[in-house]
This record gives structure tokens, sequence and C-alpha cells, in this order.
């Protein structure tokens, strides 16, 4: 944007004057009306000079000062557009929270509330290919579903199985689940957004809202009519009153207005097309780069377009008699291109336009970090190319050759994806020393401690089974063995997925009654 219009290096900006000046003084001292203006009389001067009218032909001070003009732009680093750093998410995160309550089971929208919504989901989902989502259920309790993922089947699979029934604690609390969601999302750097699907926020969660101040948007997009409808409790049921006469469920458009006034929440309502699914895309994607702008994300020097230019107007030295004869330099050319040969691994011809990291950023932005890797200079990029091909044990080398904070953090992610947890522990805990405020390397070395007793437990299961035991006992004082006792919080959807052959309804169903069971955090 032109807004945005501004130079890296405005100190450069003084070669632009500095080309005005030149023009100046060449275009004085050739004057002859002004060198001889102060000895000779104005009447005999204009018989005295001889009017060679080349005043209008191009000369070579004019094209020094362009190329002076230009290149001092040039170098100041003109800019209008952001780069992102490599290791970067592109797309925004995006935490959906469905609400599971009775009363979205109304059938004011064909099929029922939550039958729309779960085809909304998917619609969102083909919106945002290849970006994470988070799945949260809610009604007056709530609970993670998936955490963020990009398997977008693994997320349609647990979505359909979703059902007003599984919810072990009824009414509705929005505060709960805006909590709970919060907690989910803390370790995250990327900015990201929370979606709630629902018929309607009680009044009593509009504080929370107000309160939240996270780098995550809220938003709510509200399934429903304000002429309701009644909610179905089975095929050919409905939820009635005491009286006998079957309760109509509303959907309270004004509640809506006051929360976007009052807590600055972005509120829609569903539409029969997708233009409320691709608003929510689009206000996702704005926000992650609203908020990247300031912290995460890089000027793009554009200078180096005016070469461009430059190059074409350094094509005019090649006229015989303004500088030099260009003859002379081409031995010198190839004599240089020869040492080349003889003294390079590998000689191309863009080694005599491109340096080795401009190379490199080419081939980057192909997508060809192999080759990458082998034209940066830079040892940083050059292990950020490995990193991308696959090749962590030379990412890791690469690295090692700087000392700093990020050295040891891209240090850690590559031991990590080797599977050397201890290894990688250590080099985030060496990116800390270096740069305590580094939150990536806090949120990484989290991680990491976290999955290395997973990782012992897998490689202690992965034994030979054929080994023989050391020693064998039996226990004879009792048939049973000990009660144990095991944290729900720790049985993560993995943890569920591997040790329970059941439907996902049924899962689902047994971890929400379980986490309903356990205190409040």
């Amino acid at each position: 944007m032109i807004t945005d219009f501004h130079f890296l290096r405005p100190e450069w900006l003084w070669g632009f004057v500095g080309a005005v000046a030149l023009f100046w003084i060449v275009s004085r001292r050739e004057d002859v009306r002004a060198r001889w203006g102060s000895i000779i009389s104005p009447h005999l001067l204009d018989n005295l000079i001889v009017d060679r009218r080349d005043h209008r032909r191009l000369r070579p001070v004019h094209l020094t000062a362009a190329l002076m003009a230009l290149g001092s732009i040039a170098a100041a680093g003109p800019t209008w557009e952001r780069e992102r750093p490599p290791f970067l998410q592109d797309k925004a995160p995006l935490a959906i929270a469905i609400d599971l309550s009775q009363t979205m089971d109304a059938i004011d929208v064909s099929p029922t509330r939550l039958e729309r919504a779960k085809l909304k989901l998917r619609d969102l989902l083909a919106l945002r290919p290849g970006a994470r989502t988070a799945i949260f259920a809610y009604a007056g309790s709530a609970h993670l579903v998936l955490p963020l993922t990009d398997d977008t089947n693994l997320i349609e699979t647990y979505v359909d199985s979703l059902a007003t029934g599984l919810m072990p604690v009824k009414g509705k609390d929005t505060a709960r689940a805006l909590t709970v969601i919060e907690n989910a999302l803390a370790s995250e750097d990327t900015p990201g957004t929370i979606l709630f699907i629902t018929d309607g926020v009680e009044p009593d969660a509009f504080g929370a809202l107000k309160k939240h101040g996270s780098k995550d948007e809220i938003m709510v997009l509200a399934i429903g009519t304000p002429e309701g409808g009644p909610v179905r409790t089975g095929r050919d049921e409905f939820l009635t009153g005491a009286a006998g006469q079957r309760v109509v469920s509303k959907l309270d458009v004004g509640a809506l207005r006051n929360l976007k006034a009052e807590a600055n929440v972005q509120v829609a309502t569903v539409t029969r097309d997708d233009a409320d699914v691709q608003w929510i895309a689009r206000r996702a994607q704005t926000h992650l780069q609203q908020k990247q702008t300031d912290s995460q994300v890089r000027w793009n020097d554009l200078g180096w377009w005016l070469m461009i230019p430059i190059a074409l107007l350094s094509a005019l030295w090649f006229r015989r008699g303004w500088t030099i004869r260009w003859t002379s330099v081409l031995p010198l050319f190839f004599a240089l291109s020869a040492h080349n040969q003889a003294h390079a691994a590998e000689w191309r011809f863009a080694d005599i336009w491109l340096t080795p990291d401009q190379q490199g950023r080419v081939a980057y932005e192909r997508s060809d970090y192999a080759g990458a890797a082998q034209r940066f200079s830079d040892p940083m990029w050059r292990g950020v190319a490995f990193y991308r091909a696959g090749r962590y044990d030379e990412a890791i080398d690469a690295f090692a050759r700087v000392d700093s904070a990020e050295s040891y953090f891209d240090q850690g992610n590559a031991l990590a994806k080797l599977g050397k947890l201890s290894a990688a522990v250590a080099a985030y805990q060496e990116a800390l020393k270096r740069n305590p405020g580094f939150s990536a390397a806090k949120t990484n070395l989290d991680l990491v401690q976290k999955l290395i007793p997973a990782k012992k437990k897998d490689d202690q299961a992965a034994q030979d089974p054929n080994e023989k035991a050391d020693e064998i006992k039996f226990d004879e004082k009792g048939k049973r063995g000990k009660q144990g006792e095991v944290e729900a919080a720790q049985q993560t959807a993995d943890m569920w997925m591997r040790n329970i052959q059941t439907t996902p309804a049924q899962l689902l169903r047994r971890k929400f009654a379980i986490e309903a069971e356990e205190p409040h955090r």
C-alpha cells in the first residue's frame, strides 16, 4: 500500500543531492556566458559565442547524474511490502467452539441448528486447506475435542459425531468455554481466532468476552432465527414445557448486537450461501497479518528493481569517446572468467550477476531447498534450506557455525525432528541463556520436555518381546492388583485413539464425563 512506502536506509538519499550538485557544477562550468559575462560586455559576448546547438543532446553528465540518483534511491531501500520469516506459519490457526446445548436441536434452521453448524464447519475447512484448526465442544461444561491439526478428515470424523446428548452438564457456559480455549492455545505463538458457533451468548458471559486480552480474536457465528422453532428430542419428539406445550427457542438478535457493542466481538448470523464462512476465513487471515505486522514481519527491500533501469542506462557508456574504450576491458573479463573456472569447483554464469546468497534465495523461492543450501554462504540461511529439505544433520552443522540464541533455537528444532529430544532440550536451554525472553524457545522446550517420557515409554514397549525377564514374582497376597489413579488431563486424544476401540461419539462421551468430574483449574 502507498501508506506503507518508506526507505529502509534513508541516509543513502544524500547521493541524490550529490547527483543534482554534479549536474549543476558541470552545467555551470560549460556555460560560456556565465564564465565570461563579468569580463566581456553582453553585446560583444553575443557575437563572440559560437552556438554549437548541442545543449539538448544527451551528454555524459546527464547519464552520470541519472545513475547516481537511481543508485542512491536503490541503496536507500525503498519498500512497501513485508517479508515473512522462513519458519512463520502462513495460515491463521482457528479454534472452533461448537455449542452443544439442548437448544441447538431446534429445527427453525433445516435440518437442525447443530447439523447446519456442522455443514458450515465443513465449508470453512474447505476454504482453509493446510491451515490448523482445533475443535471444542461446550454446554454447561467445556471440553477439547481435537487440538490444532491440519488433518481435515480427522476433524470431520469427530465433528460428525458431536451431539447434544454427549454433554455431561446441561445449560450453557460460554465463559467457561473461553477459559478452556485460552488455556489450550496459551503455548501458541502464532496469533489465531476463536470462533463460537452457537445460537446465543448468555449476558453473564459478556464480561469474560470483554476482558479477553490475548492475541486471539473472538468471533461469533449465530445460528437460528428470531421466530425460533421447536427443539427436537427424538425422531418425532420435541421438548415440552410444564403445561405440555412445545418449547420454542428463538435467536436473540438484540443480545448479539449488545455483545458486539459491549465486548467488541465480531458477530455474524448464518446465511444460506457461503458468505458467512468466507467472512470468517478472511477475517481470521486479516487478524493474523495485522498481529504479525509489528513483531514477526520484516520489510522487503525492493530497491533491486531499480537495477533494471540502471543496467539499461549503463549500456549507454559503450558509446565511443564517453569514458573508456570497452574493448580494452574484454581481455580482462575473459581473464577473470578463466581464473574463476580454474579455482572454483563449479562456475555459473549467474556468478557474474548474483552473490551466492542471492542465488540461494532464488533457489529457495522456487522450493529447490537442496540447491539453495549449496548456494547460500550465510550459515543460518544454509541451515534453513537444509532444514526445509529434510536434511536435519546438515542443518545442525550449518546452524552450529553461529553463536546466537536463534542458532541454538534452530538447532533444537532440527534435533527434535531427528528424535534427539534430550539434545534438543539442551539446545533450547542454550537459546534461553542468550535470550531469556525468547518465547518460541520456551514453548518448544516445554513441548519437548513433555514428549521425553512418552518417547521412553514407546522405546520400552518396542523392546524384544522374546527377551527373558531377570526375575518373575507372583502376588500371593491378593488376587487383584492395586487400584491406581490416572489424571484425565494426561489422557490426550492420541492416547484415547490408541487404547480405546470404540466410536468417536462413545469416546467423546466418556472423555467429557471424566473431565466434568474434575474440579475447575
